[in-house]
């Protein structure tokens, strides 16, 4: 598993463009909470860490992951953001409820995304089990939240550029 070398909290802190005078949105899924709001605690404080202020850092939740793209595209149609994030967890089951969900959650953020010509960073874990996605969400692998408002602020800083 990729994730066994790389910790998704560590990063270099100097390769991160700062977020002062930025907004973003944080789309949470309220499925599997205790995974999603470490993501969101983790997504925030690293905004918060890089420039951002309390007040330009806008959170909503959504029912699950599949719910995702329709809250992010929600928050880019009101307009005012420079990136949303959208966080969530599917954990296999056993039917294939999982394959279909996953897949639904990836193309919907990505399409989102290229609509609105903005970053819509995809910070939803697919692991196997809840130790896995513990492990991904401030355990043993660092917190994926993180690594999403590292890709966010980096995007944004792109989009300035060009």
């Amino acid at each position: 598993m990729a994730t066994a070398t790389h910790n998704l909290s560590h990063y270099d802190p100097t390769s991160v463009p700062s977020g002062a005078g930025r907004r973003f949105a944080l789309v949470i899924s309220e499925w599997n909470l205790e995974i999603t709001d470490a993501l969101r605690r983790g997504a925030r404080e690293t905004l918060l860490r890089h420039g951002v202020t309390e007040a330009d850092i806008v959170e909503e939740w959504v029912p699950g992951s599949f719910e995702l793209a329709s809250g992010a595209q929600f928050l880019l149609e009101a307009g005012g953001l420079d990136g949303v994030i959208c966080l969530g967890s599917v954990v296999r089951g056993e039917t294939p409820h999982f394959d279909f969900v996953c897949q639904g959650t990836t193309q919907g953020i990505m399409a989102v995304s290229l609509k609105f010509s903005k970053p819509v960073i995809f910070g939803v874990l697919t692991d196997d089990t809840m130790e896995q996605a513990r492990d991904r969400s401030g355990g043993r692998h660092g917190n994926k939240g993180v690594d999403c408002a590292v890709a966010a602020l980096k995007m944004a800083a792109l989009k300035d550029r060009y």
